[in-house]
């Protein structure tokens, strides 16, 4: 089965041991990161640093100046936390061990992007600004965001590319000093709470029906009682916000959604060799936000070469992909493997076989470069059993 692990670039560059331990563990595939968003992480092994503070949302590498002149808005390069071509460097030396590797790039979700244009962020029922989550029903964010997603993907000698928020973001997000939990929001209140109201997602509520001030006050109005905690953890959208509304707001989101995702692919496939693959981070709850953007599998699986899917606490997102997979098409099982973080390296041979005998033929092991020594002693054994 084969097996790959993520990394950022810079838990190798300045550490010349760090490809042959990722080699070691028996994964074959890095996906490595070419642009990320802003994150504080611990780098347990390298002999000069051992945390790295990545700013604002950046490339990784150096931008192409002829594509992005006189585009807005357009890329940030890192700082001193990923200097040059901090992504090439990496790439190169992990290639030489042998891994073949893949680019990891993050879309829809850019707090840098936010801050200096404050009208590319979700806006939600209540006039908020999410300045982490673009709308992507905006024509110059998709433009922005597919720009990026054939530049950064496509980098010298990758032989595949996986695309994270290839979608809606909302307000789960896990941001600098978040204190967002105070209310326990199930999964219905989440969505109502992703819900844009920017100018274009009003225009196309109206587009389909609906009066987009009488929509907003009605989410409003559906939330209130969860303010309250009236509502159940499990209620879902129709009996939060009523079938209706529900309807109208998916039929939106999910087209909107569908057409994001055939444009970042497709400027992929336009820059990239022949046999280059592209994935999509997804789940398979179609109103779902996040780093794991909600999305119809068929149709995902009918337009990139397959998915890497949660499977962190259970395979349960598994089955609607493998459903849809034709041959060749490929389902990952994502793992977490720091167990600092809530992952289960110990168990990573039961789950990994839980996972395929449920259909997926792939695994990536999250995160090779966060992992303490013993978390990747049993990375190794565990990938070691699976034969």
């Amino acid at each position: 089965m084969r097996a790959g692990a993520f990394l950022y670039p810079w838990d190798v560059n300045g550490d010349p041991a760090a490809p042959g331990r990722v080699a070691d563990l028996g994964v074959g595939q890095v996906t490595l990161a070419a642009a990320y968003h802003s994150t504080r992480a611990l780098t347990p092994r390298h002999p000069r640093h051992r945390v790295v503070t990545a700013e604002y949302a950046a490339v990784l590498y150096p931008p192409d100046e002829g594509r992005w002149a006189r585009r807005v808005p357009r890329p940030h390069r890192a700082g001193s936390w990923a200097p040059g071509d901090a992504y090439g460097e990496a790439a190169e030396a992990l290639s030489a061990a042998g891994l073949e590797v893949h680019t990891w790039v993050v879309l829809a979700h850019n707090s840098r992007l936010g801050a200096e244009h404050p009208g590319t962020c979700v806006v939600n029922a209540y006039g908020d600004r999410y300045p982490w989550a673009p709308c992507i029903a905006q024509p110059a964010v998709r433009a922005f965001l597919t720009c990026l997603a054939a530049e950064a993907a496509v980098r010298p000698g990758a032989g595949g590319t996986e695309l994270e928020s290839c979608g809606w973001y909302g307000l789960a997000h896990l941001h600098a000093h978040d204190k967002t939990a105070g209310v326990a929001l199930g999964d219905a209140a989440q969505y109502a709470m992703s819900l844009c109201f920017c100018r274009d997602c009003k225009a196309g509520y109206a587009a389909l029906g609906a009066d987009p001030e009488a929509l907003r006050a009605g989410v409003c109005d559906a939330l209130e009682p969860v303010w309250r905690g009236g509502v159940p953890a499990d209620a879902t959208v129709d009996e939060l916000l009523g079938a209706e509304p529900a309807a109208l707001t998916l039929e939106f989101r999910a087209r909107t959604a569908r057409t994001f995702q055939e444009e970042a692919v497709a400027a992929v496939r336009a820059a990239a060799p022949d046999g280059f693959r592209v994935l999509l981070h997804a789940d398979p709850v179609t109103h779902r936000c996040g780093a794991n953007a909600g999305v119809d599998p068929a149709h995902v699986l009918g337009l990139a070469d397959g998915v890497v899917v949660p499977c962190t606490g259970g395979t349960g997102l598994l089955a609607p992909f493998v459903r849809h997979a034709a041959a060749g098409s490929v389902v990952a099982a994502n793992l977490t493997v720091v167990g600092g973080m809530g992952g289960s390296p110990g168990t990573l041979a039961e789950d990994a076989a839980r996972a395929a005998s449920l259909g997926a033929n792939e695994l990536r092991l999250y995160h090779a470069g966060l992992a303490s020594d013993q978390d990747l002693a049993a990375v190794r054994d565990g990938l070691s059993r699976l034969g």
